[in-house]
């Protein structure tokens, strides 16, 4: 029998390296994506290959069962189990059947207001990255309560380089930390490097971490795989050997009822209990046999097809299984995101797929799906389940995926899962009427006291303040979070001040050119009497610039708050439902000073999913990182408030979130350095641009008026550098790239720079950056293919070990 990664393998000199079971288990394909060129497929997992339900199932069930054999019972009663979508969720939910008594979850790409997000991450190489963490027991995470969490049980269908359990491990033990982690996997194909970063991750936290998989091995790339890989994808579609199915007409399928038991979730999505496990498995024989009645029997069902949808595959899985134990000749398989070459070779793992238009009203917009090997698989009939949400007009119209997999059998069925819809948890928390009134000037900042109102509460008199060495090796070993401390306040040097000042005067005009389109989009796009509310605090001068142009341009008083965000955290909740209390959330519009990555673009949508009514998306002053479509300019040039800290910023400390300051009835907090008012140039900053009003007016008209017209749509260009920059430079984190001028910046202010890409020529608007990289021992590297003016990139593997003697960095070890 031949391999089916036999026609990769030859052409790209791909090979698997490892186990002997690793072939029977694994095939390749080419990707669709320039980010990975090869496609690992999986024969067991049920996604790409139609496979008898038993054998996927089975797979799961075996690996949870080590699992519990290697925690033990005492440990297994505690643990609970996450699977990442798409593609594992159920072999994550089959691992949590075999441990028997632990409640499962798996990461999701739908949004739900009713659920506030308990965490996210990225997957880098994935064509579709942000993964959301949606349980509907905010507890989840906390079994056994937080002095005593149980083991997490992770679970992908494959570790091959471990970025994503990595991003996943920080982002989680810095919310729930926890003494024991195991990583499950149908394949661990980690290279020697790979597997020391999990180590390293283990020894910086003090947790045991262990990795459970069927086989192991790892995959040997020639250098220019992905260019080859690209060229050869361009090559098969120019001799037309991946042709799309036709568009066919629409089709009335047969539509089975299946009797699904009322109030049990439809899968993992948003947490999946024992109970819930023991309901479905006594209600499985009758859903079965009405399949099974409605398909006219054995017979005339033939050879069956039961085809889940993207995320939705442990119910198609397990109701494959009933049917198989039925006596039907059944096999399982879904649709997917993914985009894949196919090739109809006997040594190619994706032989036919069928493509069509997504039906669920996905949160990132329409896009393409697909469903591989169903053509040709030779069913006589498929069954596809999918969930409530997705049973739309788009599924059954013509060259829908119904009226697709028409081309591909004789008979098509249809049967629809309730989409679970959480109930909400009303938290204890302090009434909208009587939380605080803002903060103002002059008690707490130097801005005027019409400016800006802060929805936060006064830490002043707490020591928050820690050395930059420090907080970096504490947020690295995931022992704090970056919020539950404050950098010591850098104090500028006479020559540091000297470059501002230059800079502001070099600048003035431009920003205040990039202010007032700015604020005219918002007043003709998102609101004629917005409320500005800015994210403290980079966005807070901005925001206060925004007023004062609305003022001098049309004689109109915009309110204007700052409220704390916190990546991985969250927006202040309390601060939103003080302005729900006051404003109509229609009309508010979150300000920020400029995009990175986007990073904050995607933590902002993420915490108003709960809060419905405000407009998630951000007004910024600068989008370098193509994150927003509401911007004054995409320049990346220096906004010489990036320069400075608190000084530049009402002299308010960036916020603070920590449990013992910020209780359930509380603003997130932050510090006022009334003593350091003698350097003070915040206002002196927005006087500067504001006295360039009238003279960039003309200009900001013209930009009006060519912004209406013009396609803002983002592309997210920043987030894609970020992740070829993580990757080329080993760091295979994006969260310690830093993209543009301010984000560089703020690595050198408050962080532990390891060196900064700067692009070749970008003259003045670096030479702060210069300065203080020379200051601080940090490399400069000139580039010529940066998208930003500069990245600054933080120290990868940081102990103090990273700085010398002198307090300057030294190479990553």
């Amino acid at each position: 029998m031949v391999w089916t990664g036999t026609w990769v393998s030859d052409r790209l000199g791909i090979e698997l390296a490892g186990d002997d079971e690793l072939r029977g288990l694994l095939g390749l394909a080419l990707r669709r994506n320039p980010k990975r060129a090869h496609l690992l497929v999986s024969g067991v997992l049920g996604k790409h290959v139609p496979q008898l339900p038993s054998v996927v199932h089975g797979h799961g069930v075996t690996l949870g069962r080590r699992v519990r054999a290697l925690l033990g019972p005492e440990e297994a009663a505690r643990a609970v189990v996450l699977g990442y979508a798409e593609t594992a969720t159920a072999l994550g939910h089959a691992v949590a059947d075999g441990l028997e008594t632990s409640p499962y979850l798996h990461s999701t790409r739908r949004p739900v207001a009713s659920v506030p997000s308990a965490g996210g991450f990225e997957e880098s190489h994935s064509h579709a990255t942000s993964h959301l963490l949606l349980p509907e027991d905010p507890a989840f995470f906390d079994r056994g309560g937080e002095a005593d969490r149980g083991p997490l049980v992770l679970v992908d269908d494959e570790f091959s380089t471990g970025n994503t359990v990595l991003n996943t491990l920080r982002d989680l033990h810095a919310r729930h930390p926890r003494d024991h982690y195991v990583i499950v996997a149908l394949v661990d194909m980690r290279a020697a490097g790979d597997a020391g970063r999990l180590a390293a991750f283990a020894e910086e936290t003090g947790a045991r971490v262990d990795v459970v998989a069927h086989a192991r091995g790892t995959v040997r790339l020639p250098e220019d795989v992905l260019a080859r890989g690209l060229r050869l994808v361009e090559e098969q579609d120019g001799r037309t050997a991946d042709p799309l199915v036709p568009c066919a007409p629409a089709v009335a399928p047969v539509r089975l009822e299946l009797g699904w038991p009322a109030g049990l979730p439809d899968g993992g999505r948003h947490g999946f209990t024992p109970d819930h496990r023991a309901r479905l498995r006594e209600a499985l024989p009758a859903m079965a046999a009405r399949i099974v009645d409605g398909l006219g029997g054995p017979e005339q069902a033939g050879r069956v097809l039961v085809l889940g949808f993207e995320e939705l595959m442990y119910a198609p899985l397990v109701l494959a299984r009933a049917l198989e134990e039925a006596g039907l000749d059944v096999r399982f398989s879904t649709t997917t995101r993914s985009p894949v070459l196919a090739v109809d070779d006997p040594g190619y793992a994706i032989r036919t797929r069928l493509a069509f238009p997504a039906h669920d009203d996905p949160a990132d917009g329409p896009g393409e799906r697909y469903a591989y090997n169903v053509a040709g698989g030779g069913f006589d009939t498929v069954l596809a389940v999918v969930d409530s949400a997705a049973d739309t007009p788009a599924l059954h119209a013509p060259g829908g995926l119904l009226a697709q997999l028409a081309t591909a059998a004789p008979r098509v069925a249809l049967a629809v899962v309730p989409a679970h819809t959480p109930v909400p948890r009303t938290p204890d928390r302090q009434e909208p009427s009587v939380l605080p009134a803002p903060l103002r000037g002059p008690d707490f900042s130097s801005y005027e006291p019409d400016d800006v109102g802060w929805l936060l509460q006064d830490l002043s008199a707490v020591r928050l303040e820690a050395p930059v060495e420090e907080r970096e090796e504490a947020v690295q070993r995931g022992g704090a979070h970056y919020a539950e401390s404050l950098p010591v306040e850098y104090q500028p040097t006479e020559e540091y001040q000297e470059l501002y000042r230059d800079a502001l005067a070099g600048s003035a005009a431009r920003i205040a050119r990039a202010v007032g389109t700015v604020t005219e989009l918002v007043l003709a796009e998102r609101s004629p009497r917005p409320v500005l509310v800015s994210l403290a605090r980079a966005g807070t001068p901005v925001g206060v610039l925004m007023r004062r142009w609305a003022r001098h341009r049309h004689g109109t008083e915009l309110p204007h708050y700052a409220v704390s965000i916190v990546r991985g955290r969250g927006i202040d909740a309390n601060a939103l439902r003080w302005l729900a209390a006051h404003h109509d959330p229609a009309d508010v519009v979150f300000v920020d000073g400029w995009t990175g990555k986007g990073a904050i673009t995607r933590e902002l949508a993420d915490a108003l999913a709960g809060f419905p009514g405000f407009d998630p998306e951000i007004a910024v002053l600068a989008d370098p990182g193509s994150c927003v479509r509401t911007y004054g300019t995409r320049e990346d040039f220096l906004i010489p408030s990036a320069c400075l800290n608190s000084t530049v910023s009402g002299l308010i400390s960036r916020t603070v979130l920590r449990d013992d300051l910020v209780g359930p009835h509380d603003y997130h907090g932050a510090k006022f350095y009334r003593e350091l008012s003698g350097s003070d140039v915040s206002r002196d900053f927005v006087a500067a641009v504001e006295a360039r009003f009238d003279e960039v007016a003309d200009a900001v008209d013209q930009q009006v008026k060519e912004a209406a017209s013009a396609d803002r749509a983002p592309t997210w260009e920043g987030w894609a550098a970020v992740e070829r920059i993580s990757e080329e430079q080993g760091i295979h984190d994006v969260n310690l790239v830093k993209p543009g001028v301010g984000e560089t910046t703020r690595v050198l202010l408050r962080r532990v720079p390891w060196k900064i890409l700067a692009r070749r020529g970008a003259g003045a608007d670096l030479a702060h950056i210069r300065l203080l990289a020379e200051q601080r021992g940090v490399p400069v590297e000139e580039r010529d293919d940066l998208p930003y003016t500069c990245v600054g990139l933080i120290h990868p593997r940081y102990t103090r070990g990273a700085t010398g003697a002198d307090g300057k960095a030294v190479g990553s070890a």
